[in-house]
């Protein structure tokens, strides 16, 4: 994931989506995570998607949105495991009485299961890849797809390997891909960052950066990288922290795509 100056502040973006930004900005998350509420105009319940990180402020604010004229929230859903947008799943779940799924709590969700809650209508999609348990999650009355953190609002997403892999991410950047050329998704609502209002053309820039960064790693191996740090070097240069840590993982499962071993 990558990060640049502008500013992403959340707030309402459909009739039916409005995001509360979570106060953990940082190197992996942008701006801060995006907790999405969702509900139908002028119904009563709703939907918190990725309720974010453990700060009681955060969760006030979450409830405040999703109370606006009188609602209340019916269903937490999360799109992947990651402590920063999971970390106050069950905090959240205990003051609202709200059930929680997704990401291994609750029921489990389904690829191409339908939500209804209340009138709000919502389709699971399974988009794994970042991670195992990723989905998505579309908000058909506005043409709207919430993503996690498969594709984000800037910059491009990691490979939590081992978890995560390659061969599905690229299944699932064909899988959003389809869905727009259909006409079914218009805009999409990331994990991180602003709204994408050019579905289409940053899904085809993240399978062109993807070729782009296998073309690279295959020139390193060639040049003699023999392990994965070498390749790292090659490949991102001189990183450090969190970006050497998601640096190396998505090497490995580029490794595992082209199904070469190397030591660490």
């Amino acid at each position: 994931m990558t990060s640049t100056s502008e500013l992403w502040t959340g707030g309402r973006v459909t009739p039916r989506a409005a995001c509360v930004l979570g106060p953990n900005p940082g190197v992996m998350t942008l701006d801060g995570t995006n907790t999405w509420v969702l509900r139908e105009p002028g119904a009563g319940e709703a939907v918190v998607v990725d309720p974010g990180p453990l700060d009681e402020a955060h969760l006030a604010e979450i409830r405040r949105v999703a109370g606006e004229d009188g609602g209340s929230v019916a269903l937490v859903l999360l799109t992947h495991h990651h402590h920063d947008h999971a970390e106050s799943a069950e905090r959240f779940a205990a003051i609202t009485g709200a059930p929680v799924r997704g990401a291994g709590r609750g029921e489990p969700l389904a690829d191409g299961e339908r939500l209804a809650v209340g009138t709000l209508a919502l389709e699971v999609l399974a988009t794994p890849g970042h991670t195992a348990d990723s989905v998505s999650l579309l908000v058909p009355g506005d043409r709207l797809l919430l993503t996690g953190d498969t594709v984000l609002g800037r910059g491009t997403t990691a490979i939590a390997w081992p978890d995560g892999d390659l061969t599905s991410y690229l299944a699932t950047l064909e899988r959003l891909a389809a869905l727009v050329a259909a006409g079914r998704v218009e805009r999409l609502a990331p994990g991180h960052g602003p709204v994408v209002t050019d579905p289409a053309g940053v899904i085809a820039g993240y399978r062109a950066h993807r070729e782009q960064r296998l073309a690279q790693l295959l020139a390193a191996l060639e040049d003699g990288a023999a392990t994965v740090e070498a390749v790292v070097a090659a490949v991102y240069g001189e990183l450090e922290g969190f970006r050497a840590t998601a640096a190396r993982h998505t090497v490995q499962a580029q490794l595992a795509y082209l199904g070469v071993e190397l030591p660490a």
